[in-house]
């Protein structure tokens, strides 16, 4: 039976907590099978773009844009907050977005959206149109909103492409609203596939796009498409230490999207499958406490009703000393290890909602396995 001190608690809180806000923000692939539902997005290749094989460069930089860049609008977002003194404060932020169908449903990123009290979209001309939140999912980045009023006429519909098939070194094009400017084109290449990245929740993406194509401040949630005016990515974030654009950025893959907004549009969120626990790493607090393991995700605490408490999975508990003992480490689902949170996540992402998992514990000093049953997170 391991025990803890109440310091030895708060070094754990308090490493937790600076781990979390230490860490840089950048974007998760979701392996997982999500239940499935109709796909509400164009895979239709648009008209009036020459096969790049036979186009020259610029040829196809002038076909895409004219295209495909009435489809990119221009997200305004409006929040109000009050400050210390109880004054409200008006706070305004932008980004980009890209028209998934004819229902004026709008694919962008969560943190363009994030808090917003009130949206509205442009779509090249002086007049801004009210749009609301559909829904999103913060662990991916991505989000839906929908335009409250639709212009006259046809919309033009950014189709989703495969961004399974995609190689180094293929030419991409980013439109977006770098800096309120509207409906900028970039050019440029995959400078590279399946980087890691992290939402800002903190959640691992793991198969996001690095691009050198400019990205920066307000391209964020306009789309990264191929020469053949397909949406293969949606820009997400940079790295940079200056803020703009260093020629790394990284794009969210058109197949997470593909898996994502059918769930948002019918839903508002993304249901996935949960223990029902709050973790920490055992690599941020090995240092500080005296641990069987030195990989693996401590469990902080049980959910009511969840599987894990229907399991006997056990939390951190007070002693009557005023000491703490320890609770499950789990370093083992089915046959795949979990080394951290990041392990634990896409372990479960890989599961369906109402399975019976053997989640791999250690408790009091031996290991042991535990059938759980996975439950529905929203």
């Amino acid at each position: 039976m391991y025990r803890l001190s109440t310091r030895q608690v708060l070094l754990i809180a308090v490493i937790s907590g600076l781990f979390a806000a230490g860490t840089v923000t950048l974007v998760d692939r979701i392996n997982g099978r999500l239940q499935s539902s109709e796909a509400a997005f164009s895979e239709t290749v648009p008209t009036g773009i020459t096969d790049p094989s036979t186009a020259t460069n610029e040829q196809n930089n002038i076909e895409v844009y004219r295209t495909l860049s009435p489809g990119v609008v221009f997200i305004h977002s409006t929040s109000y907050a009050r400050d210390f003194f109880g004054y409200v404060e008006e706070q305004e932020g932008s980004g980009s977005g890209s028209i998934l169908d004819q229902e004026g449903n709008i694919l962008t990123n969560y943190h363009v959206i994030e808090g917003a009290q009130q949206l509205s979209v442009s779509m090249g001309g002086k007049k801004d149109y009210p749009a609301e939140v559909v829904g999103g999912d913060p662990d991916t980045d991505l989000a839906v909103i929908r335009l409250k009023e639709k212009p006259a006429g046809q919309l033009t519909v950014i189709p989703l492409g495969d961004s399974e098939k995609l190689v180094v070194g293929q030419k991409v094009l980013a439109i977006g609203n770098p800096f309120g400017l509207d409906r900028t084109l970039t050019t440029g290449v995959i400078s590279g596939l399946q980087r890691p990245i992290r939402a800002r929740n903190n959640r691992l993406i793991e198969g996001a796009i690095q691009t050198d194509a400019s990205i920066n401040p307000g391209n964020s949630g306009g789309p990264l498409l191929d020469s053949h005016g397909r949406m293969i990515g949606i820009n997400s974030q940079i790295l940079s230490p200056s803020g703009s654009s260093a020629g790394v950025g990284f794009a969210v893959p058109a197949g997470i999207a593909k898996r994502v907004v059918p769930q948002i549009l019918r839903y508002g969120s993304v249901r996935r499958p949960k223990l029902g626990i709050s973790t920490r790493d055992v690599a941020a607090i090995k240092s500080q406490v005296d641990l069987p393991v030195s990989d693996g995700v401590l469990v902080i605490q049980v959910a009511r009703g969840s599987g894990a408490a229907a399991a006997g999975l056990r939390g951190m508990q007070a002693t009557e000393t005023g000491d703490y003992e320890l609770g499950d480490i789990i370093v083992g689902i089915d046959n795949d290890k979990v080394g951290n949170s990041d392990d634990l996540f896409r372990v479960l992402d890989t599961r369906q909602i109402g399975e019976t998992v053997q989640v791999q514990i250690w408790r009091n000093g031996r290991r042991m396995s535990v059938p759980v049953r996975l439950m529905e997170s929203r």
